[in-house]
């Protein structure tokens, strides 16, 4: 015989596909509205960049007449002004080498400096944690005098080294404090069974360590990257020399006594803002696998 329901089911069965409908239109409308707020957070902040880019193909005329239209005539000849004008090709070339020099020590020396903080119990651990994050705190652009008596005072004015000592000590803070923590949640077994099987501490931190910290050092050399590639106040103090200066002090060259080419400025910044995406989109996959590894932890 076919099993039947029998009439106290029925109702119960309704009462539990009304539920399941009632749950999955919640969800669709959650989902739509999650959706809708990430692309109008994605719209603004994308415009300011897609204008710039818009009005670095206007003349000077059209960007004053219409600023916020389409070019009426595309003039690709504000790139060649703005590389002339900015010195990019020297300045360009300053400002990879400083930025990507400073980045390769702060990045080794953070994840030394965070592989024993994190790792390790030592008397006066947490003061020296702590001494790093104060640093966090402390007002960069005040010490800008100091650090041009101390440069100055090593002979260091015009050189690159006076840029790459300052950008490596003001972004150790945060390095270390991103590092610090995402090591911290390592199990201690890792370690422990590395140094079983014969692995000393270089070897450890070098084979086991370091590579597991692939998606919070993406984040670490992201940041460093962008704060070195925009800086300007301490280029601008302790380099005179015109051979050594950065883009950042180019941009500057299209502010005049009596007027500012805007049109070639956003060229020169469309140029400028190209190594910053690259750099980005090569490590983008390093920080998405740190997001869902965050997510899925706990």
């Amino acid at each position: 015989m076919e099993p039947t329901l029998n009439n106290n089911t029925k109702p119960k069965l309704k009462r539990n596909e009304h539920f399941d409908r009632g749950a999955r239109t919640k969800k669709r409308i959650s989902r739509v509205l999650i959706y809708g707020v990430l692309i109008a957070f994605a719209l603004i902040n994308s415009y300011p960049i897609l204008w710039m880019i818009m009005n670095s193909f206007k003349t000077g005329q059209d960007f004053a007449l219409n600023p916020f239209g389409l070019p009426n005539e595309w003039i690709l000849t504000n790139y060649v002004d703005a590389w002339v004008t900015a010195n990019i090709d020297t300045y360009f070339f300053n400002s990879v080498f400083v930025s990507i020099v400073a980045v390769i020590v702060t990045i080794l020396v953070g994840a030394l400096a965070s592989f024993f903080l994190s790792r390790f119990d030592f008397r006066g651990r947490k003061l020296l944690y702590g001494f790093f994050v104060l640093g966090l705190l402390v007002p960069i652009h005040a010490t800008l005098v100091p650090m041009f008596i101390l440069m100055q005072r090593l002979g260091l004015i015009d050189t690159y080294l006076a840029l790459i000592f300052p950008y490596i000590a003001f972004n150790l803070p945060i390095t270390i404090f991103l590092l610090t923590s995402f090591m911290s949640s390592f199990p201690k077994e890792i370690e422990e069974s590395a140094i079983m099987d014969g692995c000393g501490v270089l070897k450890v931190f070098w084979s086991i360590i370091l590579p597991m910290t692939r998606p919070a050092l993406a984040t670490a050399i992201i940041l460093n990257f962008i704060n070195n590639w925009n800086e300007f106040s301490f280029a601008l103090v302790l380099i005179n020399n015109d051979e050594l200066r950065t883009l950042p002090l180019g941009l500057a060259n299209f502010a005049g006594q009596y007027g500012t080419n805007y049109t070639a400025q956003m060229s020169a910044l469309t140029i400028v803002l190209i190594p910053t995406i690259i750099f980005y989109l090569v490590m983008e996959k390093q920080i998405v696998q740190g997001m869902t590894q965050g997510a899925v932890k706990g």
